[in-house]
């Protein structure tokens, strides 16, 4: 288990602990956490998922192919280093703690 925090655009915290093998956006889904839609289910085919990851775990996040890169074109003001896709994060013992920022709004 690791535990994650979703910070809503208003500063809103959600600290919800994600079962490994998991990916960010199920960890959501699975505790009802509003401003992540991902409407295609995690297929990496939107960017309802979208969110920017603290500037500190950016890096230790394994990094993104190119198929997140394209649909995070997609994304609500995407920013080029924090910017996201939960359905693409999987969850491990080592991104315990990760904090994650919901943008303002999900396209």
């Amino acid at each position: 288990m690791a535990q994650i925090t979703y910070v809503e655009h208003d500063g809103t915290k959600h600290v919800v602990e994600v079962a490994a093998g998991l990916t960010v956006m199920e960890g959501a889904r699975d505790h009802n956490l509003p401003g992540i839609e991902a409407d295609c289910g995690g297929a990496c085919a939107c960017s309802t998922c979208h969110v920017y990851v603290d500037p500190d775990w950016a890096a230790r996040i394994p990094g993104m192919d190119d198929m997140e890169r394209d649909m995070l074109d997609f994304a609500w003001e995407p920013d080029p280093v924090r910017s996201r896709l939960t359905c693409q994060i999987k969850v491990t013992d080592d991104l315990n703690g990760l904090v994650v920022h919901l943008p303002e709004k999900q396209i």
